[in-house]
């Protein structure tokens, strides 16, 4: 009964012992957690670089793949069949509407015009002989010395022969064209390709290959497909009676072939991908835009005015989707979510959320949080006149010596 009574006091101090450790565990843990700190500690102040809000234009562009499709593309058929004597074109070259290219032998043509043009003769000699005795067929009825069914005889015989006469001549206007056709022509100015069929090769009317293929190159156009979504604004501005200005780029989206303007939009959506094609007319006087070759397409639709433009680096996406860092009075920042609208990659609309004026965090951002402490480095001025963008910084932020510098010309930006 003692052993009895001996444990449980023992189990019982057990239990203040669990308790009282707990207890301590609970206490440190808040301890740690309830915010206090060092005496005289603050979090050292992040350096960042900073641009204020500006109201200015922003060019609205739909950027799309397109394709370099010439005004016309003529594949060279032979009309007649005879064998090839002549190569008038070296493969590749520039061509005249109207250049010699091919001749095909005209030897059996020539020959078969000098028959039609022998029975047209003959036909022409027969029908003149008629027609002069139905003349003297004519005085003798006249006078009666002939019988009527002689002279009606005589008329049809007239018009056998001028029938005659006429088919003979349709038989040379023939073989007059059919040696026009052994004289192969361009029948556009442009670029020949490559030859399909050699010398002394034997070819007829009814070849489906060719002989080569003509395109033109200047004037060119391009065509390209935006969204169905972006339609609208496009014809909007076509219905105002407005050019929209095309611009052709390579395809790294940098070098600028051409500027061309827009120039027919298609009559339907395509269904399986709910794109809409689109023209757009290039004068190539330079020959840089080449037949079939891909290009990037800029189309500026509008340019919108009095926009709130803030740099591109400024806007960051998180959780609570598009937002930046406004810098407040007390050198500290707000996070504030935004709107955005159209970017030129350099700068970009803010509908809603900042204002023109508002001083936002442009570099640095990755290292603030809500109503982190800030000490502006540099300032970067946000330019909307096409100069380039300047940065005054005191210090240069680390890993961007000088500051950062943006350059935009005629609606393309780049930076450095």
């Amino acid at each position: 009964m003692v052993a009895v009574r001996e444990g449980q006091r023992k189990r019982g101090k057990g239990r203040y012992v669990i308790a009282l450790v707990v207890i301590l565990l609970v206490a440190f843990i808040w301890w740690r957690h309830s915010g206090h700190k060092q005496a005289g500690y603050r979090p050292a102040a992040q350096s960042v670089v900073t641009a204020k809000a500006v109201s200015g234009p922003m060019q609205v562009t739909l950027d799309e793949l397109g394709t370099v499709t010439p005004t016309a593309t003529v594949t060279l058929l032979p009309q007649i069949s005879g064998y090839i004597t002549q190569i008038g074109f070296t493969e590749g070259q520039m061509v005249q509407k109207g250049q010699f290219l091919v001749q095909i032998d005209p030897r059996p043509y020539q020959i078969q015009l000098e028959q039609y043009q022998a029975a047209l003769a003959k036909d022409q000699a027969s029908l003149d002989q008629a027609r002069s005795d139905y003349a003297r067929y004519l005085k003798l009825e006249a006078q009666n010395s002939i019988s009527a069914q002689t002279v009606s005889d005589q008329k049809f015989t007239v018009a056998q022969d001028a029938a005659a006469v006429k088919s003979d001549q349709a038989n040379i206007d023939t073989a007059k064209l059919d040696l026009a056709y052994c004289h192969i022509t361009s029948p556009v100015t442009g670029r020949i390709g490559l030859r399909l069929v050699d010398l002394g090769n034997y070819v007829t009317s009814g070849s489906s290959t060719g002989l080569a293929v003509v395109t033109t190159i200047s004037p060119t156009t391009v065509e390209f497909s935006v969204a169905q979504q972006d339609l609208t604004q496009i014809l909007e501005q076509l219905e105002q009676g407005r050019t929209l200005q095309a611009s052709a780029y390579e395809s790294d989206d940098v070098t600028k072939l051409e500027d061309g303007t827009l120039s027919a939009v298609d009559n339907q959506v395509n269904t399986s991908t709910g794109m809409v094609k689109l023209r757009a007319d290039f004068a190539n006087t330079d020959n840089k835009l080449f037949p079939n070759q891909f290009v990037n397409v800029h189309l500026l639709v509008k340019t919108l005015q009095n926009a709130t433009l803030v740099p591109s680096p400024a806007v960051q996406e998180g959780a609570p989707g598009a937002y930046v860092y406004v810098v407040q009075p007390d050198n500290t920042v707000k996070m504030v979510p935004v709107t955005t609208g159209p970017t030129d990659g350099i700068n970009t609309v803010i509908t809603k959320g900042v204002s023109p004026g508002d001083e936002v965090v442009v570099d640095g951002v990755d290292r603030l949080t809500d109503g982190s402490k800030i000490t502006p480095s540099g300032s970067e001025t946000v330019t909307t006149n096409g100069a380039p963008e300047a940065i005054a910084p005191s210090q240069a932020p680390s890993g961007k010596p000088g500051g950062w510098h943006h350059k935009k010309q005629n609606g393309q930006a780049a930076g450095q």
